[in-house]
């Protein structure tokens, strides 16, 4: 799924959720680091949106040859402010997974990729996953402090241990790792650690962003991701990269959370 960020600690599509204790991470001033060149090796140069706008359904989640049908928003009355929507807090451990259990989280929403894969999750919530962590995901929860002190210090996004609702489904789940009031919009961060050098953000990281932003009502959301080699960080700083609200691929994801709602009740 954090100063401590709390990641989720299962594996999607071959990528880990990872940290681990490392030197400090350097620091400039938000206006310094805002201006400056964010990743290397030909990742994306600087912190720019993913997607664009609200409803609109561009870039990673648009339709073919840019050509997508508008969705509305998911509610039109004013949203409950998130504080009031706190469900738990993943600092009591054993309250959060209980309360994540009965729901539907962004971890969830990120690897429904399939038909097959709405089985194999609804399976693992009913009965129980197999996979209780490796090397990357010790990594990742070691890690997670210094680099949510950074984007902190940084970007100015407060971390967060809560585990929300979405304002039309107490079943709807998510967990951000740091939430900002802005202008009156909520922002969001979600940090993850890899061993490869992305060139874009994978899919299924950029469902449970998606997610997110549904579940909390947030209008977009900083993905911050460190790159390591035998978990020795690359760079003295991680890579960042907006990504915006996008109705379109929401409403799909609701869709399919629902779907797997029903697969729990039978």
């Amino acid at each position: 799924m954090t100063v401590a960020v709390l990641l989720s600690t299962e594996l999607l599509n071959g990528e880990s959720f990872e940290f681990m204790g490392q030197p400090s991470l350097s620091l400039r001033s938000p206006r310094e680091r805002e201006a400056a060149t964010e990743c290397r090796d030909g990742a994306p140069q600087r912190t720019k949106s993913a997607t664009r706008g609200r409803g609109r359904g561009t870039g990673p989640g648009g339709g073919q040859n840019g050509v997508v049908s508008y969705q509305p928003a998911l509610w039109t009355d004013p949203a409950t402010d998130h504080r009031s929507r706190i469900v738990a807090n993943s600092a009591d451990r054993s309250a959060w997974l209980r309360a994540r259990s009965g729901g539907v989280t962004a971890t969830d929403v990120a690897r429904l990729s399939s038909v097959r894969a709405l089985q194999v999750v609804a399976e693992e919530k009913l009965h129980g996953s197999s996979f209780t962590g490796n090397a990357y995901t010790d990594h990742g929860l070691a890690r997670e402090p210094e680099i949510a002190r950074w984007v902190r210090t940084v970007h100015g996004i407060e971390p967060s241990l809560d585990l929300y609702h979405a304002e039309s489904n107490e079943r709807h789940l998510a967990t951000p790792d740091g939430i900002r009031a802005a202008n009156g919009h909520l922002e969001l961060a979600e940090i993850k650690t890899t061993t490869k050098a992305w060139r874009s953000i994978p899919r299924s990281y950029l469902r449970q962003v998606w997610w997110q932003q549904y579940v909390l009502g947030a209008e977009r959301t900083l993905v911050v991701w460190e790159q390591h080699d035998n978990f020795v960080p690359i760079g003295p700083e991680p890579c960042v990269q907006w990504v915006d609200r996008d109705e379109n691929e929401i409403h799909r994801l609701v869709g399919l959370a629902d779907q797997l709602l029903g697969l729990l009740r039978r």
